[in-house]
C-alpha cells in the first residue's frame, strides 16, 4: 500500500450519487468545491466504531469554530451508498456536516486513497484522512500513518482546527443532568444558551437513574453540570463559573 499525498493538486472530477427527499440527485465535484474552502474528512465506513464514536461527532462539534475560521463547508466522505450515508447522518445527528456517498469509490480512487479491507469483509474502502480544499485545489492533507489496522492520529477535527487557526479556543464539553419540570434545570440551560455554549442533556428516568447521578456527582439534586470533566454543581455554581469565564475572556 502506497498512499498518495496530493497537496497542491486538483481534487478528482467525479459525480456523487446522492439522495434528497427520496429522489436521486447527482452532485459534481465542482458543485461541492468550486469557489469555496472545504474541510474534508474521509473514513473507512459508516456506522463503524471510531468513525461513529469520535471522528464524526467531533467534526460536528467543532463545525462552528471551523466555519468562523474560513471554512464554508465540512464534508464527510466514505465508500458507502447514499442510503447508508443519509441514515448514518441522521443517527449521528450531524446536521452541521455534509455527508457524500462515494459508493463506487471513484473519488477515493482518484485521491489515491482506495485500500483493500477484504480481511474485514469490507472490500475496497477509503483510508482515513482529512484535507483542506480551496477552490478545488488541495491546500493541505492529513493522512493517517500506513500501519496495520485503522490508525486515527492526524485526521481528527482538532488537528484540522489547529492547522486553520492555531490560537482558536476549543468549545467547552458540557453535560447537564436534569429532570422534567425542574425550574433550576431550566435556568441552567437558559444560561448556557445565552452564553452560546452547546451541551448534552441527560434527563432523569429517561437517560439515567438516580443511582447514576449519585455515583457520578455524589448527590441526587439536579441540575448537576460537568464542564471539561470538572464537576461544577448546580445553577448557582454555573452562574459563578460563567461569570469567571467571561471575566477571563475579557
Amino acid at each position: 500500500m502506497k498512499l498518495q499525498n496530493r497537496t497542491g493538486q486538483a481534487i478528482p472530477d467525479v459525480v456523487f450519487r446522492t439522495r434528497r427527499d427520496h429522489e436521486w440527485v447527482d452532485v459534481t465535484s465542482d458543485e461541492v468545491f468550486k469557489g469555496k474552502t472545504v474541510a474534508v474528512f474521509a473514513l473507512p465506513g459508516a456506522f463503524t466504531p471510531t468513525c461513529s464514536s469520535t471522528h464524526v461527532p467531533r467534526y460536528n462539534q467543532l463545525a462552528p469554530a471551523l466555519k468562523r475560521h474560513g471554512v464554508d463547508e465540512i464534508v464527510c466522505i466514505s465508500v458507502n451508498d447514499a442510503f447508508v450515508m443519509n441514515e448514518w447522518k441522521n443517527e449521528q445527528q450531524a446536521e452541521k456536516l455534509t455527508f457524500l456517498p462515494d459508493g463506487n469509490g471513484d473519488f477515493t480512487r482518484g485521491m489515491g486513497m482506495l485500500v483493500g479491507k477484504e480481511d474485514l469483509g469490507f472490500g475496497e474502502r477509503s483510508w482515513r484522512y482529512s484535507m483542506v480544499v480551496r477552490d478545488g485545489i488541495i491546500d493541505k492533507m492529513f493522512i493517517e500513518p500506513e500501519v496495520p489496522g485503522d490508525p486515527f492520529e492526524v485526521s481528527d477535527a482538532d488537528t484540522m482546527l489547529g492547522y486553520l487557526a492555531p490560537e482558536a479556543a476549543k468549545p467547552l464539553d458540557v453535560t447537564v443532568f436534569t429532570r422534567e419540570g425542574c425550574p433550576f434545570c431550566v435556568r441552567a440551560k437558559g444560561m448556557l444558551h445565552d452564553a452560546g455554549i452547546d451541551f448534552d442533556e441527560l434527563v432523569l428516568n429517561r437517560d439515567y437513574g438516580e443511582v447514576t447521578l449519585r455515583a457520578v456527582a455524589g448527590q441526587s439534586m439536579v441540575p448537576q453540570l460537568f464542564i471539561n470533566g470538572e464537576h461544577i454543581g448546580g445553577s448557582d455554581e454555573l452562574e459563578a463559573y460563567l461569570g469567571q469565564h467571561e471575566a477571563a475572556a475579557a
